[in-house]
């Protein structure tokens, strides 16, 4: 049974950090990539991060880049999303989701996906 699972949203101020996991299992985790999407409420589903099977290629949307990393341990099948310097912005539900070998930007080319955890930037 696939399972994908994200953890560590929450409420931050403007500036702070949150590392958000993506924990997986049912699926051959080493061969897969692996993405974070966000949507806020009116807002068009965006990847914002994403991680190829091998680690070897890493994608960010522009508006995080040099604030948010993407990680991945093969060995606790697990990718996190390290968030610094967080903005209000960046306020949205992320998804994590999980496809075969290198990335995609779109979202329909994905195929197991959690539920996703609530993030909240405000002071």
């Amino acid at each position: 049974q696939v399972q994908v699972v994200e953890s560590g949203g929450g409420l931050v101020q403007p500036g702070g950090s949150l590392r958000l996991s993506c924990a997986a299992s049912g699926f051959s985790f080493n061969y897969y990539a692996i993405a974070w999407f966000r949507q806020a409420p009116g807002k068009e589903r965006e990847r914002v991060s994403c991680i190829s099977s091998s680690a070897g290629t890493t994608y960010y949307t522009e508006s995080v880049k040099g604030r948010f990393t993407i990680s991945r341990d093969n060995a606790k099948k697990t990718v996190y999303l390290q968030m610094n310097t967080l903005k209000p912005e960046d306020t949205a539900r992320y998804y994590c989701a999980a496809r075969p070998t290198a990335c995609s930007a779109s979202g329909e080319n994905f195929a197991y996906w959690g539920q996703g955890t609530q993030v909240t930037v405000s002071s």
